[in-house]
């Protein structure tokens, strides 16, 4: 599942459009009594090239980043999108390049930067977990930030498109869910930054090493990889132990999905703050030809704390929590080197750009 396991306020740039045939795209909530219904639109797509593999700097059509609000106590259990044109017609989600939830008042299990919600590219699809177990606890006046990229491959021209982000919830005051679980995510290129790799010719890989800020188990992962993926690796390092494999998932030779690994069946996996953890992916590339920005990797699930753990409070004065905020608010762009002195502190940042990201938040 992603929940993370998953925007934009410039003016167009090289590369990006926000043309929206003079319409400004908002964002906004609606509270059905059994989903959150987050609409992001409208949106104008024009014509663009086939944004596949030999073209993965393709143009992307990021709205304006939006901030929404719960507006009730509930769990979240699942979701699922859509994406439809002015007259309610539905549109390929091939569309969405993809987008992300982020909760910006808490912070991540691996790392002090804003808890990724969910996240979810065109080959996720909506996801759900029994809804009578877990859920993820959110409470009225919470804030949610909405990142969108789209891109339109389809080789047709549409006019007020609009994206929607169905969060299924169940309210609180009910004997259910029974256990409280909590998103997470883990990816090769944190802490911060852009998201995107690029790709030598052949087998290369690329990984990441963290520990939790709290022990509990792991009840689902799942992934995102792009084109010539090969598998991506959760493992214990302290123990010298895989937790959990996945791999791509292809309807005629493209990436349509990435394998789930549904813990809870074992009822999840043990993590604890004093060991180490490593994502890795892995890709074969072989067109003959570097793949620039061609490799992406990162691990997300749910995660339930175990009994008496206390998950620490998201410090907005951390500079890396600072960073990674103006980073996904699209403040600054780019990737960057992580200098950190003797006692754990940034000591530079580098090749952090201002203007508009391309790449996944």
């Amino acid at each position: 599942m992603r929940w993370i396991l998953p925007l934009a306020t410039l003016g167009a740039l090289a590369g990006m459009t926000q043309d929206t045939q003079g319409q400004e795209p908002t964002t906004r909530l609606e509270d059905t009594g059994k989903e959150l219904i987050i609409e992001v639109g409208p949106i104008h797509l024009p014509v663009q090239g086939d944004s596949t593999r030999q073209d993965h700097e393709h143009v992307g059509i990021f709205p304006p980043i939006g901030t929404v609000t719960i507006p009730t106590d509930g769990y979240l259990y699942g979701f699922d999108y859509e994406v439809v044109d002015g007259e309610g017609n539905q549109l390929p989600t091939s569309i969405v390049h993809h987008f992300n939830v982020i909760d910006p008042d808490n912070r991540e299990l691996f790392l002090p930067i804003s808890r990724r919600v969910m996240a979810a590219g065109s080959e996720t699809g909506g996801q759900s977990m029994p809804w009578m177990l877990f859920g993820y606890p959110v409470s009225a006046g919470q804030r949610l930030v909405v990142s969108v990229m789209l891109h339109n491959p389809t080789g047709v021209e549409h006019d007020d498109v609009a994206l929607r982000i169905r969060l299924k919830y169940v309210k609180t005051g009910r004997p259910w869910p029974f256990f409280k679980v909590y998103p997470y995510q883990l990816d090769v290129a944190f802490p911060a930054g852009d998201k995107s790799f690029d790709l030598p010719v052949g087998e290369s890989s690329r990984s990441y090493e963290a520990s939790p800020a709290v022990a509990g188990r792991l009840m689902v992962m799942a992934s995102h990889m792009h084109e010539y993926a090969t598998k991506i690796v959760f493992e214990d390092i302290t123990e010298n132990e895989i937790i959990w494999e996945g791999f791509p998932v292809e309807e005629e030779g493209q990436l349509s999905g990435v394998t789930i690994g549904r813990l809870y069946k074992r009822f999840g996996v043990k993590i604890f703050p004093d060991h180490r953890y490593r994502v890795t992916v892995h890709y074969t590339n072989p067109t003959g030809e570097a793949i620039a920005e061609g490799g992406m990797g990162v691990v997300a699930g749910l995660f339930m704390p175990a009994r008496g753990e206390e998950w620490p409070a998201a410090e907005p004065n951390d500079p890396l929590y600072a960073l990674d905020r103006d980073h996904y608010m699209q403040v600054v762009r780019g990737k960057y080197d992580l200098i950190k002195d003797g006692g754990g502190k940034i000591g530079d940042m580098m090749n952090m750009k201002k203007g508009m990201d391309h790449s996944h938040n």
